[in-house]
């Protein structure tokens, strides 16, 4: 009877679920903590937060290298989720063999009540080599933040607990619920050695500690742990002071099992020697079931096997693709689809800004202006009102926080796993949209956030902005539920049986049934686009007013005398608001004009357009029309160089003078990139000779970020002068797949061979070569980029450069291995391209 109520309640079809309870109760609970190694929240500001911390005790030194945060100096072999599903559950694998250990958390999601659900978690370790001692103590801790209150409710005992351990506690937000962490049957502690003796009172036992932190400081719970366990430690260790041998690490460093009235952060502890298994169950008051083993014995085994089989569905390897070991391959695409979903956390806190902050060469701009006209008179860095944000992150030990120009491709991929999913992710980082249009390029919010960040990088200025990478994901929605609502009908089919006449296609209809697809119904996507509309538009009327470019006040030519566009908050080396941060551009100055924005604003336009279309906003959808148009003349008016035969950024001169700034690279290909050039415009042919060309662009491993030609190929920080980016790539791909190889044009033929040879590099370096997905990739070489002399480099370069696990942008891999390549269908076809490694 168990086994079929997991197959139940994984496969039951998600209408018996209202939409607001399949879409938000299901994602209420996650492991959102993702800058942990495990931790689990709810998607509530201040509540009830959980984490695991472990270390060694084979020696009293590797206290001091307590796990908790994901960390690269903590050495660890790799800390990967095989298997990850954001409404049902994951498996992770963590190899520490500093201290000789392989930890396994397995979390699984069991709906039900009216709070969210419960969950259980198992946490798993044996020894990596089994003829080497395994000596661990791990910590699994509660705390809560907010209204409400936990308590522990098994009996103290000063000198640890021998069997389970409950806590019951109460939040307005989840009401009443209870947490129980119970021991495997087989667990081993150590018992022996020197003064073993004196401390069999305590050997075997669970040992807590239950402490009263400042609101806002349960964040910091490993601190507050940690020094408890030095406080009980101290006076113990003090008296084997003269001893010849100390006693065993395992006997000394302990909780000191007490708790203090009003506690809101309580800890367990629990020591062993050799393999060692515990749970943990949340038991939602609302639910009226309790969990136990058996929840876990049988629900474990079947997301696994509901895993592969929406893998299987979602992200299918064809036959023509050829491949060396599919097995390997295959495998590698779950690992980091599972590592992009498991990377997905819940945010929420202030952020700083400084609205008075600009460059010299941005200080004449016409724009210092609020939203209701009135000047911006505020200066120096403040901190905002408190905002929430669920959000993909790009490396958990690096970056564990949202990123405007990173989100747009994380929500490629996790849309094509989830479409749902996808649009809760969507509409946070929308509802972050000001009233003056400006969402910050990077979201560091609240104090955890701040802690990752250097001081100096923390403030957001809101002239600056991003790639609007957020439009890919919404198009990629559009093109879903178009596709998902263009079949035939019910009625077509004589089955729109006590329909009331509802005519709904039959596409629609079976993919109902698979979780995570509600707003693919016509209605349903309608509604959602139409919500997002406003502040949407808010954001591109943002961009358009303050990133615009100047053209007659330096005799520029061109066929609108309003299209042209500039990022703001560069510095004289780094443009770190286009993303490409250290690309080559030309000095700084007010006349510039950037070819890679105006090519985002043609698709931001583009996206526009078919929302307005979509949603039946006729007006707009014109107006929208005849800006895209604009904008892809002037791309041919303003950065067309004839003589380099490629596009360029135009910048002024010391004559002050307009002059185009050309290096051949990832910028050249801008508008081919977007799909914004026509399939018949000559300027195709030189931009795919550039691309092909093994002397500039083209290597084994991918299309590199600067031409191998350039002067400045693989100097200085050498970030974006030549290593191999895979959403770049991405990006290539599918414009080839989407346009210039399916379109008919003159250059059909090449752009399908440059497919088909480029999707091959590129899928076969990332699994086959290296094993793991990095930020960026050897332009020479294809391996994975690291970098040891860190000096004199931006933050975000500095971090990345060693930034692996990187399982961001780099998952779009999957999407890259799995598309069939027939070039006989519609050009708007579904185009999937994706696949990360952590």
């Amino acid at each position: 009877m168990m086994q079929l109520f997991w197959l139940l309640l994984f496969l039951l079809p998600s209408q018996i679920f209202s939409l607001q309870e399949n879409v938000t109760e299901e994602l209420h609970w996650g492991t959102y903590r993702p800058g942990l190694y495990f931790g689990v929240r709810p998607r509530l500001p201040q509540s009830l937060v959980t984490g695991l911390i472990w270390f060694g005790t084979q020696d009293y030194q590797s206290f001091g290298k307590a796990r908790h945060a994901c960390d690269q100096g903590d050495g660890l072999d790799s800390y990967t989720w095989t298997v990850f599903d954001s409404r049902q559950g994951g498996i992770q694998v963590l190899e520490d063999s500093h201290n000789n250990v392989e930890i396994t958390t397995e979390f699984l999601k069991i709906p039900g009540g009216e709070h969210g659900g419960s969950w259980a978690a198992r946490i798993r370790g044996k020894p990596i080599q089994p003829a080497y001692p395994s000596r661990i103590s791990t910590i699994f801790y509660l705390g809560l933040e907010g209204l409400g209150g936990v308590d522990l409710i098994t009996d103290e005992d000063e000198n640890g607990i021998g069997g389970p351990i409950e806590f019951s506690g109460t939040t307005p937000d989840l009401d009443d619920f209870t947490i129980r962490i119970a021991d495997g049957v087989d667990n081993q502690a150590v018992t022996s050695g020197p003064h073993s003796e004196d401390f069999t009172h305590r050997l075997g036992k669970s040992h807590f500690v239950g402490l009263r932190v400042n609101p806002g400081q349960v964040w910091t719970a490993k601190d507050f742990i940690m020094q408890s366990i030095l406080k009980h430690a101290g006076p113990i260790a003090e008296q084997y002071r003269q001893a010849d041998h100390p006693p065993d690490a395992s006997f000394v460093l302990q909780l000191p099992d007490e708790t203090v009235t009003a506690s809101n952060l309580f800890a367990v502890q629990k020591l062993f020697d050799g393999e060692f298994q515990f749970d943990v169950f949340f038991d939602s008051g609302s639910t009226h079931r309790k969990l136990d083993s058996a929840t876990i014995d049988l629900g474990i085994p079947a997301l696994v096997s509901s895993f592969n089989d929406r893998f299987e569905s979602r992200f299918p390897t064809p036959d023509s693709f050829a491949v060396s070991d599919y097995e390997a391959l295959k495998s590698f695409s779950k690992a980091i689809t599972s590592n992009l979903l498991g990377g997905i956390g819940y945010f929420y806190g202030t952020s700083i800004v400084d609205k008075g902050f600009s460059f010299e060469w941005d200080q004449e701009d016409e724009y210092d202006y609020d939203y209701d006209g009135t000047q911006n008179t505020q200066q120096g860095a403040r901190f905002t009102e408190p905002r929430a944000l669920l959000t993909a992150t790009p490396s958990r030990s690096f970056f564990p926080r949202g990123f405007y120009w990173d989100e747009g491709f994380h929500l490629l991929h996790i849309g094509q796993w989830d479409n749902d999913l996808s649009l809760e992710i969507l509409k946070d980082w929308i509802d972050l949209i000001d009233e003056n249009g400006w969402v910050a390029r990077e979201q560091i919010l609240g104090d955890e956030a701040r802690s990752r960040v250097p001081p100096e990088f923390q403030t957001q200025v809101p002239t600056f902005a991003n790639p609007p990478t957020l439009t890919m994901a919404v198009t990629a929605f559009i093109e879903r539920l178009t596709a998902q609502n263009d079949g035939p009908s019910a009625a077509d089919l004589g089955m729109n049986f006590a329909m009331g006449g509802e005519q709904v296609p039959l596409a629609r209809f079976i993919e109902s049934t698979q979780k995570g697809s509600e707003y693919l119904s016509y209605n349903e996507g309608l509604d959602f686009l139409r919500s997002i509309y406003a502040p949407i538009r808010r954001h591109y009327d943002w961009f358009r007013r303050t990133q615009r470019g100047q053209i007659k006040q330096y005799g520029r030519k061109a066929r609108s005398r309003t299209e042209a566009y500039r990022w703001r908050g560069r510095s004289e080396t780094h443009v770190l608001t286009s993303g490409m941060d250290d690309y080559p551009r030309g000095p700084p100055h007010a006349g510039e004009l950037h070819l890679d924005l105006i090519s985002w604003m043609g698709f931001f336009t583009r996206t526009m357009r078919g929302i307005a279309e979509f949603i039946g906003e006729t007006e707009d959808a014109e107006s929208f029309k005849e800006i895209e148009k604009a904008i892809i003349e002037n791309i041919d008016d303003l950065h067309w160089n004839e003589g380099a035969q490629m596009y360029c950024d135009a910048g002024i001169n010391s004559d002050d003078e307009s002059e185009h700034v050309c290096h051949k690279g990832y910028l050249s290909l801008f508008p081919f990139m977007l799909s914004l050039l026509p399939s018949d415009s000559p300027h195709l042919l030189p931009i795919l000779e550039l691309l092909r060309d093994p002397e500039q662009l083209w290597s084994p491993y991918g299309i590199r970020s600067l031409s191998a030609s350039h002067p400045e190929f693989g100097h200085g920080e050498n970030y974006w002068k030549g290593p191999i980016w895979i959403q770049m790539n991405y990006m290539i791909l599918s414009s080839l797949y989407k346009t210039y190889a399916a379109v008919e044009g003159p250059y059909r033929e090449y752009a399908r061979e440059i497919y088909t040879e480029l999707r091959k590099h590129v899928v076969e370096n990332e699994y086959e070569r290296t094993g793991y997905v990095w930020e960026q990739y050897d332009a020479m070489t294809g391996e994975g980029r690291r970098r040891h002399d860190l000096s004199c480099i931006s933050w975000r370069v500095l971090t990345l450069f060693a930034s692996h696990p990187f399982t961001g942008w780099t998952s779009l891999i999957t999407l890259s291995k799995y598309c069939a390549i027939n070039f006989h269908v519609h050009a708007s076809e579904t185009f999937a391209v994706i696949s990360e490694k952590y």
